[in-house]
């Protein structure tokens, strides 16, 4: 079969002011970058608010494992598929980040023929939204060491600044790093670190504020230090966040793109499930509503990452109601699960599946916990047996969830019909939409329900420096907010090895940060980073461009 980039680089894509078209855009709200991508105008909204929402299809996962399970594929496939079936859907979806690409991932466009396109350009550079984001966020940082060169005025204690700086690409060497040094011409000697432009508070807050004026609020009430006499001092502070949102004048806007099968996609906005929430702009996903009459979104990773802190603070923030949740799974990745090697899971292991699907059904009884109808995605492999299919069939029986195969990777839109009609068969059903919890308990209390009803752990323990973190959020008094918690994707634990449906362990709270622009307090678990690191071999190693300018080694 073709590879990724090859599939991609031989579609026919449609100009972009054609695939606008499509929803009925008029041309004045499309601002093209090339042709085939676009940013759509802030007014478009506007002149739609009238308009009745379509239905909200989120597309989550059992936890990601080394066999892969291919959400966006699958997310990318049901549009194409609900299209094809005479419903008019649009696909919203998140950004990649650069880190990745060049990391362990090497693209994020989805796989076969379910992309979106055109993919080299939405796995590199796309319309300069990261880097406006790492800009805005840089600029914040260069301002606060200047205040201290300039006098520091405020007050600001260099031993408490919170805010760090950030950059869109996999780099441990900058995780802790010390900055103003070589004489006072050079600035005030502190210690400092950066983290991914993806885990940013400058990503969230993008994604969850509503306009250009809001965004530029959240910005300012950024919490990026303490005083000596422990006051905090906030990014309006120090008079900047007004800069920031000029940065991010274009970067607010979604941008329009399209499927292999011409289906119009929304991407916009890229924070990771895993350190951050996870989950498209709340602009990207209302337009979508607007202009179609069905929704499809994704958030990242596992549903006990993305899935929740798309409904308890997505959802919160924006008023969305979701009408079906899609728990993409493989057979090979529940194998995983049930203790069976990689290099083995092509084989059948009946026994193995039925260890290992005790983790897709945490997941299935996790998200109905939220009211939602839920349908189970199968991303079928051809070395799946009609035994273990069986077996998966049983268990969403039991579980009260629809089933069904989906070979969009191979086939496209074609191979996801069976899943369309279960997935519109499923948006008919009621839904009583409701959250987890209610963001004005206490924080422990938050985190504690949380920990029990998503992950199935027994009980949270805090290092001193969290707990201190608390008592100081609390003082402030903007502890009413929801949980952002920052966890191994790979485990429903705070620990990758425990796989399966871990019981009895505890959850280790290391590290509590406010995000008081975002509007969430963000939970850090076990031994999560916020600038991942590069592996052994990097996928930028098989990355190449050609004598044509052809770009190669993307997947």
């Amino acid at each position: 079969m073709k590879s990724d980039i090859q599939i991609a680089q031989e579609a026919k894509m449609k100009p972009i002011f054609e695939v606008a078209s499509q929803l009925g855009i008029p041309e004045d709200y499309v601002e093209p970058y090339g042709k085939y991508k676009a940013k759509l105008s802030g007014e478009l909204y506007n002149s739609l608010k009238e308009r009745k929402d379509g239905k909200l299809i989120l597309v989550t996962a059992i936890n990601p494992t080394p066999a892969g399970e291919g959400k966006t594929t699958v997310s990318v496939g049901l549009g194409q598929a609900m299209n094809r079936i005479g419903k008019k859907t649009v696909i919203a979806l998140r950004e990649p980040s650069l880190g990745p690409v060049f990391g362990i991932k090497g693209g994020a466009a989805g796989g076969g023929y379910s992309q979106v396109v055109p993919m080299e350009d939405i796995n590199l550079h796309f319309t300069g939204d990261m880097h406006a984001i790492t800009a805005a966020n840089n600029l914040l940082c260069a301002i606060i060491d200047n205040h201290l060169q300039q006098g520091n005025a405020l007050g600001i204690d260099q031993r408490r600044i919170l805010f760090k700086r950030c950059m869109d690409m996999n780099d441990r060497a900058l995780r802790y790093v010390n900055v103003g040094l070589g004489g006072k011409i050079n600035g005030v000697p502190r210690e400092d670190g950066f983290q991914i432009t993806v885990a940013s508070e400058i990503m969230a807050i993008l994604c969850l504020a509503s306009d250009l004026q809001d965004l530029k609020t959240r910005l300012g009430n950024i919490l990026v230090a303490y005083t000596y006499d422990n006051r905090p001092v906030f990014a309006k502070d120090l008079g900047v966040h007004g800069a920031m949102a000029a940065l991010m004048k274009d970067a607010i806007k979604p941008n329009l793109v399209q499927t292999l099968e011409n289906t119009p996609a929304i991407m916009h906005g890229g924070p990771f499930a895993n350190i951050a929430h996870g989950c498209n702009s709340i602009q990207a996903t209302k337009l979508a509503l607007k202009l179609g009459d069905y929704t499809i979104t994704e958030a990242g990773f596992g549903s006990d990452l993305g899935a929740e802190k798309f409904l308890d603070i997505k959802c919160r923030f924006a008023g969305l109601k979701p009408n079906c949740i899609v728990i993409v799974a493989t057979i090979r990745a529940l194998k995983y699960n049930g203790g069976v090697a990689k290099a083995d899971l092509s084989e059948e292991n009946v026994e193995a599946l039925r260890n290992g699907i005790q983790n897709l059904e945490v997941h299935v009884e996790n998200m109905q916990k939220y009211g939602v109808p839920v349908v189970v995605a199968i991303n079928r492999f051809a070395t799946d047996t009609d035994e273990e299919i069986k077996v998966l069939s049983d268990c969403c029986e039991r579980l009260g969830c629809e089933f069904a195969l989906a070979e969009v990777f191979a086939k496209g839109g074609e191979g996801g019909i069976e899943l369309a009609e279960k997935v519109v068969e499923a948006c008919e059903k009621p839904s009583d939409f409701h959250v987890l919890y209610d963001e004005n308990l206490p924080i422990q209390e938050k985190i504690l329900k949380i920990a029990r009803e998503i992950y199935r752990a027994k009980d949270v323990s805090y290092a001193p420096g969290a707990l201190k973190t608390i008592g100081e959020i609390e003082k402030l008094g903007l502890d009413k907010m929801p949980i952002c918690i920052a966890k191994t994707q790979y485990s429903l634990s705070d620990d990758p090895g425990k796989l399966g449906a871990p019981k009895d362990f505890t959850i280790n709270v290391k590290e509590i940060k406010l995000s008081a622009g975002a509007g969430f307090i963000v939970v850090l678990t076990g031994s999560i980073m916020v600038m991942p690191g590069l592996p052994k071999a990097p996928a930028a190693l098989k990355i190449d461009i050609n004598e044509k300018g052809e770009i190669e080694g993307l997947f």
